[in-house]
């Protein structure tokens, strides 16, 4: 079954406008520091520095994965036209474990909102086989949805998302 109308992956339109609607297949579990990202959740840049531990659930090792972190805000949510910004590339991540045992194809970036508040998505895609993904080009206007038809991924198995935004910010969330 997809994923309800009133999931906050829907509401938030991370499914429409990153990815088309998925079912939850694996459980995906991602903290900052003693934080765990639920959908929604407001971060500021200071707390997502580092890089966060991540988390895949699942019962067989020979499965592999991707994980993509992506904001689709970029330069700002009024007016996304440099659409989608990769912060993070990780794949071969065995089920059961963690990105700690993938492969970093794009290492760690903190995402640095300029204006307003964006949205950063993990998103996690079931591989065919171990090194069958490759790196992007580049990191600016970032396509999961292509990415993920030339790497063979297919719809994401999960995701989680939050909100970013400069540590001077302020304000709430657009509507």
């Amino acid at each position: 079954m997809s994923l309800s109308p009133r999931d906050p992956l829907v509401l938030a339109r991370v499914v429409g406008d990153v990815v088309d609607p998925f079912m939850r297949l694996i459980s995906l579990t991602v903290n900052y520091g003693q934080r765990q990202v639920t959908n929604g959740l407001d971060l500021r840049t200071s707390q997502v520095l580092n890089k966060p531990t991540v988390e895949i659930g699942g019962d067989d090792l020979r499965n592999l994965y991707t994980l993509v972190r992506l904001s689709p805000d970029v330069p700002s949510p009024s007016n996304p036209h440099l659409r989608e910004y990769l912060h993070w590339l990780v794949t071969d991540i065995p089920a059961t474990t963690g990105t700690a045992f993938g492969n970093e194809l794009v290492h760690y970036e903190n995402p640095c909102p300029n204006s307003g508040i964006h949205r950063v998505a993990l998103m996690l895609s079931r591989q065919l086989r171990r090194q069958t993904v490759y790196a992007p080009e580049w990191r600016q206007r970032f396509n999961t949805r292509a990415f993920a038809e030339n790497n063979n991924l297919g719809l994401p198995v999960a995701a989680v998302f939050f909100n970013c935004q400069r540590d001077n910010g302020c304000g709430g969330r657009r509507t």
